[in-house]
Order: structure tokens, then C-alpha cells, then sequence
């Protein structure tokens, strides 16, 4: 049985009926889009339960074996080999998490898969493989992970899913063009893509935050 990540949780109203479940970066935790649910500026009724899970502490490759938090490992930059298990285990927390707020009374169709870098891999990987149909997934500063896998195990519930997917120009960590190639792959396989570029790093600035709250107003 997979163990419950611990994640921290806000809500925006009581009795919430709709939720985001937002995964953090490498190296960060829960708390690093803690601020950000305030500047949404979200309407009280859409009443959401945001979701922010910390991933468990592993060894990273890419940072000289050091213990940190992580979704899965990271072998080397730009792609290549990728960790499949440490990927597939993550997609099996982010179940629970999904499960669970099923469990209190959140259809489906009101929940999104939400992350940023490692987080945002996560949440495309499960999200597109998820059985019910979701509201939406948002991948930010990232990348589509085991992406040659994606044909044959995506769930047709999701294919046609709405799918955020914003990168700055600048980044260095993920190269913008490494997350145009996962754009394309995944309109190839019939995704509906919002595709937004800003003239920033691997970061998240104050004009993505708004096109974010746009699209989550749409999607709840």
C-alpha cells in the first residue's frame, strides 16, 4: 500500500468542493506556492482546497548524491536517462492524494493536477494516465517525463483534459525548448495545450500568476 504523503493544505472556503493538488520543485517543499494562493485573488464561491504535498527525501545524482526533496531522481540535465521507478512511485502518491479527496466528497472533475519543474513532470505524468476525467492539469517550468510511454498507457478520459503549460524564455535549468518538444508530443497525441512563454528564468512571475488564476476561474 502506498503511504500517504504529508502535504500542507489551504482552503479558500468552508466545505471546499473543488481542489488543487500542487507539487513543489526539486529541493523545495509544500510551502514554496504557499504565497501564491493568496494572489490568485479566487472568488470565494469557487470554494478550493489547495493541496500542497512534500516529496520524500532521496539521493539526487544530478547534485552529488545529497539527500533532498524530490520527486524521483534526477540523472543528468537535458534529458536522457530518466528514473522510471522514482517517476511511477510519485505518480502513486499523487493517486492517494487524488483518491483521498475523492474520499471527501471532490468529484473528480473538480480537481487539478498542478506543478512546477519536477513537480509539473509529475503532475503531466499521472494526470494524462489518471482513469476519471480531471479539471486540468498545470505544468509549469517543465517537461513531459517517459514520454515515449504516453501512447500506449495514456487514459482516454484525460487526452482531451485542459492542459496548462507556461516556461520562461531564460530558463536554464529546463531549456525552453526541451518543454516546446513536450508540447508537441502531447498535441500529436490530441492534447488541448495553452501554451504561455514569459520573459523570465526557472521562476514564476507576477503575469503567469494572473494567467493562471484566468484559467483556474475557467476550469472550476
Amino acid at each position: 500500500m502506498t503511504q500517504q504523503a504529508p502535504a500542507l493544505e489551504i482552503e479558500t472556503a468552508p466545505s471546499p468542493d473543488a481542489a488543487v493538488l500542487g507539487l513543489h520543485g526539486l529541493g523545495a517543499d509544500g510551502h514554496d506556492f504557499e504565497p501564491v494562493v493568496p494572489q490568485l485573488g479566487l472568488p470565494p464561491q469557487l470554494r478550493v482546497r489547495f493541496v500542497f504535498p512534500h516529496a520524500p527525501v532521496r539521493p539526487v545524482t544530478l547534485n552529488m548524491g545529497m539527500r533532498m526533496r524530490a520527486w524521483y531522481d534526477i540523472l543528468q540535465l537535458g534529458g536522457g536517462r530518466e528514473d522510471e521507478a522514482g517517476i511511477r512511485e510519485s505518480q502513486a502518491l499523487l493517486e492517494t492524494l487524488i483518491a483521498r479527496e475523492r474520499r471527501r466528497g471532490v468529484a473528480a472533475q473538480r480537481i487539478v493536477l498542478a506543478g512546477f519543474s519536477q513537480g509539473g513532470a509529475v503532475a503531466l505524468h499521472t494526470g494524462l494516465r489518471h482513469a476519471e476525467r480531471l479539471a486540468g492539469i498545470l505544468a509549469l517550468s517543465t517537461y513531459l517525463p517517459l514520454a515515449a510511454r504516453l501512447a500506449p498507457e495514456h487514459s482516454a478520459a484525460n487526452l482531451g483534459v485542459p492542459l496548462f503549460m507556461a516556461h520562461g524564455r531564460f530558463d536554464d535549468i529546463i531549456p525552453i525548448e526541451r518543454a516546446r518538444q513536450s508540447r508537441v508530443a502531447l498535441e500529436g497525441l490530441g492534447c488541448k495545450v495553452e501554451w504561455r512563454e514569459y520573459a523570465m528564468p526557472h521562476a514564476v512571475c507576477g503575469e503567469e500568476i494572473a494567467d493562471i488564476a484566468a484559467w483556474l476561474r475557467g476550469v472550476l
